[in-house]
């Protein structure tokens, strides 16, 4: 039996229209699919393997987030000899079924092929959102390889919350596939032969401080190999001392930072002693030496959480 592929560039969770179809979200969507192809071209890669939530909005989609859909999807197929587009839950109009999904227009694009379905060639299983009673099916698989969009129990659904055990489903139904690669969950995380590989880039606060996101590239029998975007969001939660201290050294290019006021001091006050300067592009905030005075000579309270 021949192998599926030599080289996969892998991709996941990208959500087209997030952020009620923002066209900051959509252009980064766009950004990545396009470093994703440079990177994949550079790593001779000839299959893409699309794991899922390629759109966010499971009811419609935006005509403006469907025409950035349809160009970054048109842009796979050209760049690769086989696109394997598999539909997560955010593709399905129905969480429960699989019958009406956003991306079922992609099967007309060159070489992406949509795997709705449960697929098996060249010692890869491809396993779709599953539905009704079809996790006992994953229990008979067997493979070198497989690619999904699963939800498994004990896995990190975000950075503080774990998925429950439900009893339908189990880390140990999988022993049967060598490597199993899904989407889904967004932080990055595995556990003995699964790999949840991290979505696209950043999206909100629930990722700040964690930037391993991006791409995965597999080659077949070897390790995977992971690679983030040099120019992917990220979002960070400071303390306004820390700010104060150090602004060039902690706010970066396409940074979202939140700011918790941990000092003794309003808002107004606050307002009337820090400027913004920009530096490189990016806009920074420096106290006047008096605010930084007043800083050091009053308590630090370190679990006030208000916003600034």
């Amino acid at each position: 039996m021949a192998n599926l592929f030599e080289r996969a560039a892998v991709l996941t969770d990208i959500h087209f229209g997030l952020k009620s179809n923002s066209t900051t979200h959509n252009e980064d969507c766009l950004g990545f699919v396009k470093w994703f192809i440079e990177k994949a071209k550079e790593q001779n890669c000839e299959t893409c393997i699309m794991m899922g939530d390629w759109h966010n909005n499971r009811a419609a989609i935006n005509i403006v987030t469907l025409n950035y859909s349809l160009t970054a999807l048109e842009l796979l197929g050209s760049a690769f000899d086989r696109v394997f587009f598999i539909p997560g839950n955010h593709d399905l109009y129905y969480r429960d079924k699989r019958d009406i999904q956003s991306a079922e227009w992609a099967k007309h694009i060159k070489n992406v092929h949509i795997m709705n379905d449960f697929h098996s060639e060249g010692d890869v299983q491809f396993i779709p959102w599953l539905v009704g009673d079809e996790a006992k099916k994953v229990k008979r698989m067997e493979g070198r390889y497989a690619f999904g969009h699963l939800e498994l129990p004990h896995f990190f659904m975000n950075a503080m919350v774990q998925m429950p055990d439900t009893g339908e489903i189990q880390r140990e139904d999988f022993r049967g596939l060598e490597q199993v690669y899904t989407g889904h969950f967004h932080k990055r995380q595995s556990h003995n032969n699964i790999i949840y590989t991290g979505n696209c880039f950043p999206h909100n606060y629930a990722d700040a401080g964690d930037d391993d996101r991006g791409m995965t590239i597999i080659e077949w029998g070897h390790d995977p190999r992971f690679y983030s975007w040099h120019e992917q969001p990220r979002y960070r939660v400071y303390n306004l001392d820390q700010m104060l201290d150090d602004p060039q050294g902690l706010l970066k290019d396409k940074m979202h930072v939140r700011v918790n006021l941990n000092i003794d001091i309003s808002y107004e006050e606050a307002k009337g002693h820090v400027h913004v300067r920009e530096l490189d592009g990016v806009k920074i905030p420096f106290a006047n030496p008096d605010l930084l005075w007043r800083m050091k000579s009053r308590s630090i309270r370190p679990k006030d959480q208000g916003d600034l």
